[in-house]
């Protein structure tokens, strides 16, 4: 599901209406019937609520017209307000405008910052607001008169749907360009915007739903500029092949997690068994010698390998031969296996002479922070690295604040630099490909702030790219069933009480999820 900026927008649009043929007083009827489709949902007692509808002058204030007028044919109480004069109104919008008056309905006029004084208690003692002042047309702050309506519709309290975006967001950026809107949903017309899906920009937008307005799907796609799309559970489901009833395990995929220190022998195992949970058919971990006995006393479904270790428990320097030697389709390393020179060593031998994919977390980047530029791909030899933010940071030589608020350029300049594929976990993670593409990933909750989610992560990318033979369509499946394993089970274990083995074993009932073989949960963003 690809997200939109202003301009692509504009050209989707142009694109219907002057190529294809379909009308634009067409597209806007759509828009505003969409939206009151999205408000019958969400409000089950919409009938019983007053609705004030506050539109602009331009075509946003003319869905919102449509709004109205649809909520009166569902027999809804509906106040129309115009922040501007009527006289200013063009186009589309102006004939839905004049269409209201021709029913009767009284359009009333604020022009001024005395209008909205004598007018604001009809609207701010309402019970539902539509908020149609601004869609993606705007590019600087509110001022005047309408930051003064934003500020007192926010402090109202009243519940507001806001039509495309919530006004005083630009569609070209997901920070907060000045005062906006705070909604309760917003129906977003054919295709989500940057500001709807990263924060902070997308904590004033409260539930999304994506109106199909008529605008097809082919022209979306082929709109040109950046490509950056929404991690959608149709596409994801594409991608979960049934098996076939004569096949065996040597045809999922064999995994070889290089993992594990004294002291964190756990996270070898939970990458293990993220792998063994998204489907690999072999996994192997292979840890320091004295680590072994705990990483397979933890699980008897995976094997495991000794590896020549240091004093303190760290992988040797000579282990990367043995490892090598082992055979697999992907190599995941890094979880636990700690910062020594036997580290380094090992990565970036792995980087040089490996012949199978590679992924990159934890202390397999860390070691490589001083250089980066060893992290890249080779020609059949795919990279993946899936730092959380200080690692990032780290590989960017950039204050992690910086990572945070650029999240999508932070991914999208290393993974095209380097021509490797990032996975940058956190909040809305994002996964970036050598080719600029992005996904950005709308599953998960804050439960999964716990140690070891992460490596649960590296070995489901592991697992999935071994089956599908895809590094980008790996990183986005993983991803996407992390983050719905983690709403499966912050929903039975609660936020707090959640931890990354909870996490891994709702790894199935994911998959079942998206395959429609049950109802998906309720995650509260995007329809």
């Amino acid at each position: 599901m690809r997200v939109l900026n202003a301009a692509q927008m504009r050209e989707a649009d142009r694109f219907t209406i002057h190529e294809i043929g379909i009308p634009s007083i067409v597209l806007m009827e759509n828009a505003g019937r969409q939206v009151v489709a999205a408000m019958e949902a969400t409000f089950d007692d919409l009938a019983q609520r007053r609705v004030a509808v506050v539109s602009g002058r331009g075509n946003n204030g003319g869905d919102g017209f449509v709004v109205a007028r649809t909520l009166l044919q569902r027999e809804v109480e509906v106040s129309v307000f115009l922040i501007g004069r009527v006289a200013d109104v063009r186009g589309d919008a102006r004939q839905n405008l004049e269409i209201l008056g021709r029913l009767g309905v009284t359009v009333v006029e604020i022009g001024n910052e005395q209008d909205w004084e004598l007018h604001a208690p009809s609207i701010t003692s309402s019970d539902l607001i539509v908020d149609a002042m601004f869609g993606t047309g705007l590019s600087e702050p509110l001022a005047g008169l309408f930051q003064t309506v934003v500020a007192d519709i926010n402090g109202s309290g009243v519940p507001v749907v806001a039509v495309d975006l919530p006004s005083g967001l630009s569609a070209d950026t997901h920070e907060l360009i000045g005062d906006c809107i705070t909604a309760s949903l917003t129906v977003t017309l054919a295709a989500p915007k940057l500001p709807l899906v990263l924060s902070p920009a997308e904590t004033r937008c409260g539930d999304l739903v994506i109106a199909d307005i008529g605008i097809p799907s082919a022209v979306i796609a082929e709109v040109e500029g950046p490509d950056i799309e929404v991690l959608a559970r149709e596409d994801m489901r594409d991608l979960v092949e049934p098996r076939v009833a004569d096949s065996h395990k040597g045809d999922y995929g064999r995994v070889l997690v290089v993992a594990g220190s004294l002291g964190k022998s756990g996270a070898a195992h939970l990458a293990g068994m993220g792998a063994l949970r998204s489907g690999a058919g072999l996994v192997t971990i292979a840890t320091p010698r004295s680590v072994l006995p705990m990483v397979a006393g933890l699980a008897a479904e995976y094997m495991t390998e000794p590896l020549r270790e240091t004093r303190e428990g760290h992988v040797a320097e000579d282990a990367l031969d043995r490892v090598l030697e082992l055979g697999a389709d992907v190599i995941a390393v890094g979880p636990g296996l700690g910062a020594g020179p036997g580290t380094r060593h090992l990565v970036r031998g792995l980087l040089e002479r490996s012949g199978v994919p590679l992924v990159l977390d934890a202390d397999a980047l860390n070691v490589l922070a001083e250089d980066p530029s060893e992290i890249r791909g080779r020609d059949g030899v795919d990279v993946i690295v899936t730092p959380h933010p200080g690692e990032m940071a780290r590989l960017l030589d950039i204050p992690v604040d910086e990572v945070q608020r650029n999240r999508v350029a932070a991914a999208r300049g290393f993974a095209t630099a380097h021509q490797v594929y990032v996975v940058l976990k956190g909040y809305r993670t994002i996964v970036a490909s050598p080719d600029g593409r992005v996904g950005i990933n709308l599953t998960g909750n804050p439960g999964m702030a716990t140690g070891g989610t992460g490596d649960v992560l590296t070995g489901m990318i592991a697992a999935w790219f071994a089956q599908l033979l895809d590094a980008e369509a790996a990183c986005r499946l993983a991803v996407y069933l992390h983050g719905l394993a983690g709403d499966l089970s912050e929903a039975d274990e609660g936020a707090h009480a959640m931890t990354a083995a909870d996490l891994a074993g709702h790894l199935g009932d994911a998959i079942l999820e998206v395959t429609a073989r049950r109802s998906p949960p309720n995650q509260g963003r995007a329809s």
